[in-house]
């Protein structure tokens, strides 16, 4: 397998004789390899780390959307990861936030973020904010997101780092809404970014005709990410995207248990 600067060595070569006519190599990759920035520069570690973030994990998970692949490029992770965990903000796994919590990995953020198609007249329902960076993904491609938690300390410092990255089109409120939120409803997309058992009917009540609702449904070790699209007559059609196993909502719905 040819390492990255063997690749861009034999790169040069060619660009002698072709003209590059590739932007997204152009403006991520070419200022990386260029001899003349300080590699060692935490600046260029942390880029060079993003784009392999992007083109490794992300992308060879079946992420293709070129507005996708840009705005994680643009949208600074790392400033949305606990100050103890910074150096794992662009590792694939499930950073924790605290009581008992995560931020989901990047592929599986990108894929829910992919899988939802966006348009920037949505308005957005967010169960869980968390770290507030899914938040942050959402708002930069739609009109707007209200976003809950369960924890206070969740919310507070999700409209820190909102804030800090200038995004503003986003209401953050603290409350328990594993079971429904229509405070602001009906809206065009909902997103669970914890899993829930049994998914309430309250959320696909919640949303306007042609809206779509993402959400990970199960009980470990078998869960499933389920994409959730409601018909103009109201009906619901339900397609599974991946397998994955995700901590769940807090007060989530449970199933009927069979007793003796």
């Amino acid at each position: 397998m040819f390492k990255l600067k063997e690749i861009w060595d034999n790169c040069k070569h060619v660009s002698l004789i072709v003209p590059r006519k590739f932007p997204f190599f152009d403006k991520y990759l070419y200022p990386l390899m260029n001899t003349t920035l300080p590699v060692s520069a935490p600046a260029s570690d942390i880029e060079r780390n993003r784009f392999f973030m992007v083109e490794q994990q992300i992308r060879t998970w079946e992420v293709l959307d070129p507005l996708v692949l840009d705005l994680l490029m643009r949208l600074h992770r790392e400033d949305f990861v606990p100050s103890a965990h910074r150096a794992l903000a662009f590792a694939d796994l499930e950073i924790p936030l605290g009581h008992g919590e995560v931020m989901l990995s990047p592929k599986t953020e990108a894929r829910m973020l992919q899988s939802l198609m966006i348009k920037e007249t949505d308005s957005v329902l967010e169960i869980g904010t968390g770290s507030g960076f899914m938040t942050a993904l959402l708002a930069s491609l739609a009109r707007h997101v209200y976003s809950v938690d369960i924890i206070p300390d969740f919310s507070r410092l999700a409209a820190s780092r909102l804030s800090a990255a200038g995004i503003g089109n986003v209401t953050l409120e603290t409350g328990d809404a594993a079971r429904g939120w229509d405070k602001h409803g009906p809206y065009d997309v909902i997103v669970l970014t914890g899993s829930v058992a049994v998914l309430p009917e309250s959320f696909q009540n919640s949303l306007n005709p042609g809206g779509r609702l993402i959400a990970v449904v199960g009980e470990a070790p078998v869960m499933q990410a389920q994409l959730i699209t409601r018909a103009r007559g109201g009906a619901c059609s339900t397609v599974t995207l991946f397998e994955t196993c995700i901590p769940s909502l807090k007060n989530a719905l449970q199933p009927q248990r069979f007793q003796f």
